[in-house]
């Protein structure tokens, strides 16, 4: 089996939100609710006692993590949330009944009922990826900071968005030197998120109490207003 994921550069990300606008232009995300979240981490002082400018700061965009072990799957009574052949999370809208259950079991709270009390996520632009295409979120990045592929195949092999002659840029082609080090996920709570975030020379935090609450949105308050 397959393991698409999006790979992130966050050296490279922007802050633009093209990946939120047009993801929700794409999939016709109901107001106030997204398939994906940028989030502003910092500033945060580069070593303790610091200050500005002796700050760092970058941005993460969370969304479905696409999990190998997906908690909301294996509590799903009717089985309309599943692992499809390319190792996505998908959701079968005929037979989801609105109870809810995997929005309490995914531990990023990127899952919501729409207005017809279906569940609704990211879904990694399914009918685009079978064509041969890349997710919204990659074509439409500003700042070519993400990348698509399968995790089989390693990271440097994920593609992105389209240079002027048309060909993809290839991750470990287009991007700055990483390390093993450099590579991040999500919080994992068991469920082996599969979504990678790359970012050199600065502290990666996930800790609620580092990501910048008096600046902007935090991972927790965005998980709590999504839902």
């Amino acid at each position: 089996m397959a393991h698409m994921a999006i790979v992130t550069d966050l050296n490279r990300c922007v802050g633009c939100l093209s990946c939120n606008v047009a993801c929700k232009a794409l999939n016709n995300v109901i107001p106030g609710k997204y398939w994906n979240k940028t989030v502003r981490v910092g500033p945060n002082p580069k070593e303790e006692g610091g200050q500005f400018p002796d700050v760092e700061m970058y941005f993460v965009t969370v969304q479905c993590q696409h999990c190998t072990n997906p908690q909301c799957v294996a509590v799903c009574p009717t089985g309309a949330s599943a692992v499809a052949d390319d190792g996505t999370i998908q959701i079968d809208h005929e037979l989801c009944i609105g109870c809810g259950a995997c929005l309490t079991a995914c531990p990023y709270g990127i899952r919501y009922l729409d207005d017809d009390l279906l569940a609704q996520k990211c879904n990694l632009c399914k009918d685009v990826i079978d064509e041969g295409g890349l997710p919204q979120c990659v074509s439409q990045c500003g700042g070519m900071a993400r990348f698509f592929g399968d995790l089989d195949k390693g990271i440097e092999t994920f593609e992105g968005a389209e240079l002027a002659d048309g060909k993809r840029v290839v991750l470990g082609e287009f991007c700055a030197p990483f390390t093993e080090e450099d590579v991040h996920t999500l919080p994992d709570f068991g469920n082996n998120p599969n979504m990678r975030y790359i970012l050199r020379d600065m502290k990666w935090r996930t800790a609620e109490s580092e990501m910048g609450t008096e600046y902007l949105t935090t991972f927790t308050d965005w998980r709590d207003t999504i839902k």
